[in-house]
């Protein structure tokens, strides 16, 4: 069997199986081909080079073997292959941190941020930075930046440090641990955040590969504000007079307006829409306080 026919087969029956994608690909063939190209040690990227290529009976036992894993345990792939892709970048990630998949990324690589920084920008936070994926695109776009990488979970921060580590950022990046602002004094001239932000009806309906993730990265409360609020509420304590907060919401924004009518925000256009994150200023807050 060839690899790409190979591909369409591993495909078929991940559709057939009904599992649930999102964490690096939108549907079966693409996840087929990310599974089936990683364990036959090509790169993931090289299906149109290696689509003819003979596949061994040994070779296709691996993959009909990881296939199987795949659907059984219901485990995202990134789990499985130990890596995630954020703008290109390659991740570290295992189970005890979120697959890293925030639209922040798209806004760092296009410059999107750009306009409300300035050259007096120096401290990044990248706060809920699970496995660090943000913090270390946010060095790489801003080579002048110091950034902090915080979280509540200290499985996720190993995790992090791998990642941290491995693009050789060790010097411009501080793992931190702390309970959303509690433990961080800033003041920070830029903040991303992903923070847990599902409410609680989505949450009961999440698919199995949602439900494989840390819960405490996912959940959001009722409305998906409880982070969010005591974020709010912090914030500004630890930003410079200059420093804006670039937040994302997932697909809550009617959640978000019904908890901040007053908060003016602006929503940054992303591949996925306009009201997926949004960038508040620090004088913003501090109005709504």
């Amino acid at each position: 069997m060839k690899v790409r026919a190979l591909v369409e087969v591993c495909a078929a029956r991940l559709e057939r199986a009904g599992v649930a994608f999102g964490h690096g690909t939108t549907n079966a063939f693409d996840e087929a081909a990310w599974l089936v190209l990683w364990r036959l040690g090509l790169p993931v990227d090289s299906l149109d080079e290696h689509a003819r290529r003979a596949v061994s009976p040994q070779d296709q036992s691996l993959v009909e073997g990881l296939i199987a894993h795949r659907i059984e345990t219901k485990k995202p792939a990134a789990y499985l292959t130990n890596e995630a892709w954020l703008q290109g970048v390659p991740f570290y990630v295992d189970e005890r941190a979120i697959v890293p998949r925030s639209f922040i990324a798209e806004l760092l690589a296009d410059g999107s941020i750009d306009p409300w920084l300035s050259d007096r920008t120096r401290k990044v936070l990248d706060l809920c930075t699970g496995n660090g994926s943000l913090a270390v695109l946010a060095a790489m776009a801003y080579p002048e930046v110091e950034v902090e990488a915080a979280d509540i979970s200290e499985p996720a921060l190993e995790v992090a440090r791998i990642n941290v580590d491995r693009h050789g950022l060790g010097e411009r990046i501080s793992l931190r641990l702390s309970d959303g602002l509690q433990s961080l004094k800033g003041p920070y001239d830029l903040i991303l955040c992903n923070p847990p932000y599902v409410n609680a009806q989505s949450m009961a309906k999440l698919p199995a590969e949602y439900r494989a993730e840390p819960q405490l990265a996912l959940a959001g409360g009722e409305d998906g504000m409880d982070f969010i609020r005591s974020l709010f509420r912090d914030a500004p304590s630890r930003m410079s007079d200059e420093a804006v907060l670039v937040l994302e919401i997932g697909n809550e924004r009617e959640n978000f307006e019904r908890a901040f009518p007053k908060l003016e925000v602006v929503w940054l256009e992303t591949s996925a829409g306009e009201d997926q994150v949004l960038l508040v200023t620090v004088d913003n807050l501090r109005k709504c306080r």
